[in-house]
């Protein structure tokens, strides 16, 4: 018997759609860079959380992510940057892959 009331989800993967559509570079730039800011704030954030606990603690990791990501901004302003030079408007299919995985 389950005393907790969890049980497995019978879905341990879902995809959702976030974005779909033709966006004119401007409408791309907003919601891209809106999604890549919100994902840098949160692993900013997160490194300052690390450090109020404990003042020696490692952020290399965060650190590195926050770069890379900053490095995906600058690719997409290049890529938005082609498309607006191009006088084209541009697709964007954002799905969003979740699964669950075992903490064990």
């Amino acid at each position: 018997m389950d005393t907790n009331g969890l049980t497995r989800p019978e879905k341990i993967k879902q995809k959702f759609q976030l974005v779909k559509g033709d966006f004119t570079p401007t409408e791309a730039s907003d919601v891209i860079m809106s999604l890549l800011d919100e994902k840098i704030n949160f692993h900013q954030k997160q490194r300052l959380q690390n450090w109020e606990q404990n003042h020696k603690s490692n952020s290399d990791e965060i650190d590195e992510r926050i770069n890379q990501l900053e490095e995906e901004k600058q690719a997409v302003k290049d890529f938005i940057a082609e498309a607006r030079n191009l006088k084209s408007n541009l697709n964007i299919n954002g799905i969003l892959e979740i699964t669950i995985v075992d903490n064990q």
